[in-house]
């Protein structure tokens, strides 16, 4: 007979699906970085990564505060939104509406966390974990603030830019 699986077990499966996330998301910024046409976006993806690392390192804090070694769970769907940047680099290379491809890429990336660490907040707040909770709400900030920054660039810059070119 299976074990009966708790609100506990399931926190830590999904910490170890965004943990390997956040980890796939750092492979992943430098060469977006690298694809970005428009400085500002190759800086923000670069100050992102770094942003990232310090999520990664937030993680391995919540892991050591249960006891648990920080290890990841392959994240279908982190893989599924990466592919789908990758092809986007591919195909629109060269071209002025690449950008906006890379922020839209981005912004998913993005939602997907927004979306996970809002969940990983809740749960540790019902488990009584405060600390793990005060780590999630920085990284939750700090993903909030970098869609913010992606809508604006988006905005302001890279969706004209490719319109333009029509």
């Amino acid at each position: 007979m299976a074990s009966e699986k708790t609100l506990n077990d399931l926190f830590l499966k999904t910490l170890k699906d965004i943990y390997y996330a956040e980890k796939r998301i750092l492979r992943a910024l430098p060469k977006m970085a690298c694809a970005a046409q428009a400085e500002e976006g190759k800086q923000g993806f670069l100050h992102h990564r770094d942003e990232t690392q310090g999520h990664v390192e937030r993680l391995e804090q919540v892991f050591e505060l249960l006891g648990k070694p920080a290890r990841g769970k392959t994240c279908e769907a982190i893989q599924g939104i990466i592919a789908e940047a990758d092809e986007i680099i591919e195909e629109f290379k060269g071209t002025p509406a690449l950008d906006a491809g890379l922020i839209s890429s981005a912004q998913a990336v993005e939602h997907y966390e927004i979306a996970r660490y809002g969940t990983l907040i809740e749960w540790p707040k019902q488990l009584g974990l405060k600390d793990a909770v005060t780590l999630l709400q920085q990284t939750l900030e700090e993903e909030r603030a970098t869609d913010q920054k992606l809508t604006k660039l988006a905005e302001t810059a890279a969706n004209a830019k490719a319109r333009k070119a029509a």
